[in-house]
C-alpha cells in the first residue's frame, strides 16, 4: 500500500479510536455527574427534613455530634442537652429577626472547613435555630467523585483501546479495499500499454503510408488518432506509475546520486526546439558544479520535464520560462516560473489533487500529472509548491534533500520503490 494511503489509514483508525473512546467516556463522565447531582439532591432534601424535624419536635435524628438546637426566648437562648455548639453560633441576628418578623429563615454557611445548614423558625413565643454540619455528607460526596474520577479514568483507557481494537478491525476492509485497488490498476494499465503501444504504432504506419502514397484525404483524422493513442498511452503511464510508487523489492541497491544540474541541463535543452517554435524564452541558471541528490534519475527527470512542459502549454508567444537551480544548506531547490496564464491562489493547493483540471486546462491535462509529480517529490523526501496569480503566471519550487541525513535509511527504501515505474514502464 502507498505511504500515502498508509497514513490515511492510520489517521482514520486513530479518530475512530479517540471518537468511540470520547463517546464513552461522555457517557461515563454523564452517568458520575448524574449519580452525582442525584445524591446532592438527596442528601440536601434529608438535612432539610431533618432540620424541619428539629425545630418542631426539639431534636434531631442526625448524629448527635453534627446537630445543635437552639431556643430563644426574648435575650435568652437555650442550647439544651446538645454538645457545645461550633464558634460562630447560635446566629444571634437571624434569632433577633424572626423572633420580630416570625418569618423562617433557611441559611447555609461555610466555615470551620465545613458546611452548616441552619433552619429558624418561630414556635409560639419562642424562636427555634436548627443547625446541621454536614461533613460527612461532604465526605461522602468527595469519596463519590474520587470513585467516579478513578472509574472515568480507567474507563476512558478502556474505551480508547477498544475504540482502537474497533477502528482496526472497521478500516481493515478499507486497507484491503485500497490495495485491491492499487492491484487492479496496476494490472490493468500494465496490461493495456502493450495494445495501446500496437494501436499507435500502427495509426502511424498507416500515416506514414497515407503520406508517401499522396492519400492525404484521411491524413487529419490520422493525425488526430496518433495524438489520441498517445494520449492513452500517457494515461496508463501515469496509472501505472502510480500503482506502484509503493511497491518495490526490498533487496535492491539504492541508486547513485543523481547530478540534478546535468539533469536540468539536458532537460531544458530537449525542450528548447519546442520553446522556440512557440517563440517562448527559456532562461537556464544552474550552478557549474554538480548538485547530486539521492534519487532515481528517471522519476526526477519525469518531475523536472512534466513541470517545464506544464509551463509551456501554458506560456503565450513572446512569454518567458525561468529555470533556476541552486543549494540551500542541505537541500537542491529548483524554480520554474512563467509569464503565461497563471492560477488563482487559492488552487494552490488542489492542483496537486488527482483529476482536477484547473481552468484552462483544455486537453491536455488529464488529472494525474501534479497528483504524480507530488508522489514522486514525496518519494524522495522532498516538498513541492505551487505558486501562482491569474494573468501573471507560475512559480513551481521543487526542495530536496542533498545528503544523508538520521532518516536515510528510510528515504532510501522510499527513493527505491519508483524503480518499479522503470521496471513497469520500460524507462
Amino acid at each position: 500500500m502507498e505511504a500515502v494511503e498508509k497514513a490515511i489509514v492510520r489517521r482514520t483508525r486513530l479518530r475512530i479510536g479517540l471518537f468511540v473512546g470520547l463517546t464513552i467516556g461522555a457517557l461515563l463522565l454523564l452517568a458520575g455527574g448524574i449519580s452525582y447531582a442525584v445524591l446532592v439532591r438527596g442528601q440536601d432534601a434529608q438535612i432539610q427534613r431533618e432540620l424541619a424535624w428539629g425545630t418542631e419536635h426539639g431534636t434531631i435524628a442526625g448524629p448527635p455530634a453534627c446537630s445543635w438546637i437552639f431556643e430563644y426566648e426574648g435575650a435568652t437562648v437555650h442550647t439544651g442537652a446538645n454538645p457545645p455548639p461550633p464558634p460562630g453560633f447560635p446566629l444571634h441576628d437571624v434569632l433577633a429577626t424572626v423572633a420580630a418578623t416570625g418569618a423562617t429563615e433557611i441559611t447555609t454557611l461555610t466555615r470551620n472547613g465545613t458546611t452548616y445548614h441552619v433552619r429558624t423558625e418561630a414556635r409560639g413565643d419562642t424562636v427555634v435555630q436548627a443547625v446541621f454540619d454536614a461533613r460527612f455528607q461532604l465526605s461522602d460526596r468527595r469519596h463519590l467523585l474520587l470513585a467516579f474520577s478513578l472509574a472515568a479514568v480507567v474507563g476512558l483507557l478502556a474505551a480508547v483501546l477498544t475504540g482502537m481494537v474497533v477502528g482496526r478491525r472497521a478500516v481493515a476492509p478499507l486497507a484491503e479495499a485500497l490495495t485491491r485497488q492499487r492491484r487492479f490498476v496496476a494490472d490493468a494499465s500494465h496490461e493495456l500499454r502493450t495494445p495501446i503501444a500496437q494501436v499507435h504504432t500502427r495509426a502511424q504506419l498507416i500515416a506514414r503510408r497515407a503520406r508517401n502514397d499522396g492519400a492525404a484525404t484521411n491524413l487529419d483524422d490520422l493525425e488526430r488518432l496518433i495524438g489520441t493513442t498517445r494520449r492513452l498511452g500517457e494515461i496508463v503511464d501515469d496509472l501505472l506509475l502510480s500503482a506502484r510508487l509503493a511497491a518495490a523489492p526490498a533487496d535492491r541497491e539504492p541508486d547513485p546520486p543523481v547530478d540534478l544540474t546535468a539533469l536540468i541541463g539536458t532537460t531544458v535543452a530537449a525542450e528548447g526546439d519546442r520553446a522556440a517554435e512557440r517563440q517562448v524564452t527559456l532562461v537556464l541558471d544552474v550552478p557549474g558544479d554538480p548538485l547530486p541528490v539521492p534519487g532515481v534519475e528517471s522519476a526526477l527527470r519525469r518531475v523536472v520535464g512534466e513541470l517545464l512542459a506544464n509551463a509551456l502549454a501554458h506560456t503565450p508567444a513572446g512569454g518567458r520560462i525561468t529555470v533556476t537551480l541552486r543549494a540551500v544548506d542541505d537541500v537542491a531547490e529548483f524554480v520554474i516560473a512563467d509569464t503565461g496564464k497563471g492560477f488563482d491562489q487559492a488552487d494552490a493547493r488542489r492542483i496537486f489533487d488527482r483529476f482536477h483540471r484547473g481552468a484552462g486546462a483544455g486537453d491536455r491535462r488529464f488529472g494525474l500529472g501534479l497528483a504524480l509529480l507530488q508522489e514522486v517529490v514525496t518519494s524522495h523526501h522532498g516538498t513541492i509548491e505551487a505558486e501562482g496569480h491569474p494573468g501573471r503566471g507560475a512559480r513551481f519550487t521543487v526542495r530536496l534533500p542533498t545528503g544523508r541525513s538520521p532518516s536515510a535509511t528510510g528515504r532510501a527504501a522510499r527513493i527505491r520503490n519508483l524503480r518499479v515505474w522503470q521496471l513497469g514502464a520500460g524507462t
